[in-house]
C-alpha cells in the first residue's frame, strides 16, 4: 500500500508543482505590471469571481455536462454496435470505414450550425447529436480495429478446439478489443465536453458554459469569463478521470489484461 501511495505521489506532484508555479508567475506578472482585469485577470481575481458565481457556474456546467454525457453514452453504444457489424460483414466494413475516417476529419464548426438550425432555439438535441457523432466515429474506428487485429495463431488455436464463431467472438475478439475501447473512451470523454462546449457558441439555449463564456467576454467581464473557463476545465477533467477509473475497475475486476485464448471447455 505504501509503495502504491509513493508511486501515486510521484505521478501527481510534478504537475501540481508546475501548475502552482505557473499560477504564481501569472499572478506576479499581472500585479507587477498593473494589468487591468479586462485585459488579463490575475488568478486571485479569477478565484474571487469563481466563488462569487459558483452557483451560476454549477448550473451552466450541469447543462453542458448533461449534453456531453448523453452524447457520450449514445456515441459509445452506437460505435460499439456498429463495430461488431463491420467485423461480421466484410463488405460493409470496406464501404463504411473509409467514410467514417473522412467524416471524422470534418471540423466541428461546420456541422454544429447545421444541427442547431434543425431544432428549436431552446432544444439541446442538436448539441447532443453533435457529441454523439464525434464520439461515434472515434469509438467505431478503434473498437473495429481491436476486433479485427487478433493474432492468426490465436484464431487457429480456437478453431482447432472446434470453437464456434460466437465463442471466438466472445473469448478472443472481444477481450482483444477491450483495450482499444478504453483508449477510445479516454479520448472521447474530454472530447465530448469540448464538443458540447463549442456547440454552445453557435446559438441554441443560453444556459451552458459556452454561451456564458462568450457573453461575459463580450462585456469585458474577463474575470467572470475565466471563472466559467475553470468550470469547463474541471468538467472535462472529471469526464477523463471517470474514464480512467472505469478502465482500472474493469482491469482489476478481471485480474489484469484478459487472455485472448481462454478455456473453451
Amino acid at each position: 500500500m505504501s509503495s502504491r501511495l509513493a508511486r501515486a505521489a510521484q505521478a501527481v506532484w510534478p504537475p501540481v508543482l508546475f501548475g502552482a508555479g505557473f499560477l504564481l508567475v501569472w499572478e506576479l506578472i499581472v500585479e507587477l505590471n498593473d494589468i487591468e482585469v479586462f485585459l488579463l485577470p490575475a488568478p486571485s481575481a479569477i478565484w474571487d469571481a469563481l466563488v462569487a458565481n459558483a452557483s451560476n457556474v454549477w448550473e451552466a456546467a450541469k447543462v453542458t455536462g448533461s449534453n456531453a454525457l448523453v452524447g457520450l453514452v449514445l456515441g459509445v453504444l452506437l460505435g460499439v454496435a456498429m463495430s461488431f457489424l463491420l467485423m461480421r460483414f466484410r463488405l460493409l466494413d470496406e464501404l463504411t470505414t473509409p467514410l467514417a475516417v473522412a467524416v471524422n476529419a470534418i471540423p466541428i464548426i461546420i456541422v454544429v450550425p447545421i444541427l442547431n438550425n434543425m431544432f428549436s432555439a431552446t432544444s439541446q438535441v442538436g448539441r447532443r447529436l453533435m457529441v454523439m457523432l464525434i464520439v461515434f466515429f472515434v469509438v467505431l474506428i478503434n473498437v473495429a480495429k481491436g476486433l479485427r487485429q487478433v493474432k492468426a495463431t490465436h484464431l487457429e488455436l480456437m478453431r482447432s478446439y472446434a470453437a464456434t464463431p460466437w465463442e471466438i467472438l466472445l473469448k478472443t475478439r472481444v477481450p482483444n478489443a477491450i483495450p482499444y475501447l478504453f483508449t477510445a473512451l479516454k479520448i472521447v470523454a474530454p472530447l465530448s465536453v469540448i464538443t458540447a462546449f463549442v456547440a454552445e457558441y453557435f446559438g441554441g439555449s443560453q444556459n451552458g458554459l459556452g454561451f456564458r463564456i462568450t457573453s461575459n467576454a463580450a462585456t469585458s467581464k474577463n474575470d467572470v469569463m475565466w471563472a466559467y473557463v475553470v468550470g469547463a476545465c474541471a468538467l472535462g477533467l472529471t469526464f477523463y478521470l471517470i474514464s480512467i477509473w472505469l478502465e482500472n475497475a474493469t482491469t482489476k475486476r478481471h485480474g489484469g489484461q484478459q487472455s485472448v485464448i481462454p478455456n473453451i471447455t
